[in-house]
Parts: C-alpha cells; structure tokens; sequence
C-alpha cells in the first residue's frame, strides 16, 4: 500500500442539497480530504445553487476549502447532447480551475456517435490550458451506457486529457464488473465513484435513475463486489464517493456525510487490511 494518503472525496450528490458551504462542512465532518461539486445542473429540470456567476460564493468557497485543507476532484456535470454548444461553456472552465479542480465531469447523452465526439473533443481543447481532465462518466439509462462506449469515446478523442471515471453503482449496473475492467487502457482512468447497492437491477430506466440519484448504499452495506473492483483498478487511483441513501435523507447534510464517511473508511480499513495481509502471504 502506498504511504500517499488516498485522495477521499465526498461527491455532491450524496448531499445533494448541501450548499457548497456546507457541503466542506460535510465533507470535514465525514474525515473526507477532498470534495466533487456541481456546478452545472445536470438537466435543465434540476435545481443546484448557482456558483459559476457568482463572485463572492467563489471566494467564499476557495477560502473555505483551503482552510480546512479540502481539494477538489471533481466539479460536474456537463451533458453532451444534441443541442451543446461547448464555447459557451467557456466559464464553467475557468470556475472549476480556481476552484482548483482536477477533473470536469462529462456525460454522453447524443445517439450521434460522430457528433458527440467531436463536441467532447471541443471539450477537451477547452480544458487543456485550465489543467483540467475531461472525465467521461457512463450512465446505463444514457447514451453512453457502458465502459465499452465511455472508453470508446476517450479513446476516439485522441487528447491527453481524455479521459473516464468508473462508478461502480453504473458499472454493476450496465452488466459489467471486476472482470470487466481487466479489458480498459490504465491510462485512460480518471478517478473511481464508490457507492455499494442492494437488490436486482431495477427494471426499467425510471427506476434505475431514482436508485442512482437517491437510493444507493454506503460502501461494505451493500452487494457489490466492491473488493474486487478495488483491485481490479490502478493502485492508487482517487475515490469520489457517491452514495446517496434514502433512509438518511432526512438527516442533517452534515450528519450525512459523517456517517458515509465513517462507513466508507471503515470499509476501506477492512479493505486494506485484507490486502496487506494477501501481500504478506
């Protein structure tokens, strides 16, 4: 195991009613060292606090973060769809690198394969000179469903900064698993999103959508393979976690994120343990 402390960021939608004030607050409660902050809504139809646009908040949450020695992974969410205009996008950009983010998350949702592609190679170009990869997320209930199609368009755009992330609840979910990411590029990962689940895949892409935004597990509460997809991944690869739980909704945002990050360093404890005591034998 590695002495470089792993990189443990709290996602936003595991609160995701948190302002992003709060959302430091959850993340410290919750012994998190970094944090994954929207600041795109992800459909027009979703509500988030506005913070490309407004300057105060910015400073607000750059001072905050610094003082409780919080990074950022991950700001989100940008949609390749039909209607995008990746130059108008410009600004998201430049909020995400002052707010020293490492990664801008994408999700492909055009059925034209060529023109989804080169609006993410637009993308691309546009986050190069801010420092900032273009991690492709697959969503099964979107048009880039499965890690085949996420590594597919990374790969296609040819760009050093394109690149995929791996959520294991969409993973699992899309018929994939541990075995699954034997057949990627290494270089091509980004960063992994844990969340445990519990049950048969939902039926239809309703369902699917309401467990992926509200109804997940903690990591080790669940069923998931979640060891073997750990070590089915590059070594110190960093975890966002993303792991909204319907029965805790109610709770306070910071209350939330202490106990996903108790659960979640508990489990990756056991984890550890497990493969030093492998590494030993």
């Amino acid at each position: 195991m590695s002495d470089t402390p792993r990189i443990l960021s709290l996602a936003h939608l595991s609160v995701v009613d948190a302002h992003p004030l709060e959302l430091i607050d959850a993340a410290v409660a919750g012994g998190f060292n970094a944090i994954g902050l929207r600041i795109v809504p992800p459909m027009p139809t979703d509500s988030i606090i506005p913070v490309v646009g407004d300057e105060q908040l910015i400073k607000d949450i750059i001072r905050k973060k610094d003082d409780a020695g919080i990074r950022v992974l991950d700001t989100e969410a940008i949609w390749l769809t039909p209607g995008i205009v990746p130059g108008d996008l410009e600004e998201v950009f430049d909020v995400s690198a002052r707010l020293g983010a490492t990664n801008l998350l994408i999700v492909g949702n055009d059925p034209n394969e060529g023109r989804q592609l080169e609006n993410y190679i637009q993308l691309c170009d546009i986050a190069a000179p801010y420092g900032l990869t273009a991690a492709v997320e697959f969503i099964p209930y979107c048009v880039t469903g499965t890690l085949e199609a996420a590594q597919r368009l990374v790969l296609g755009a040819k760009r050093p900064n394109a690149k995929f992330l791996i959520d294991v609840l969409h993973l699992i979910r899309s018929g994939g698993g541990p075995g699954s990411l034997g057949a990627v590029v290494p270089e091509a990962f980004a960063y992994c999103q844990l969340a445990d689940l519990a049950g048969p895949r939902p039926a239809d892409t309703a369902a699917l959508r309401q467990e992926a935004r509200t109804d997940r597990r903690y990591p080790g509460q669940g069923e998931a393979p979640l060891k073997a997809i750990l070590d089915a991944l590059p070594a110190g690869l960093p975890l966002g976690v993303e792991a909204p739980v319907l029965s805790n909704a109610d709770l306070p945002v910071v209350e939330r994120g202490r106990l996903l990050g108790e659960a979640t360093r508990a489990f990756l404890a056991a984890y550890d343990t497990d493969s030093a005591v492998s590494n030993s034998r």
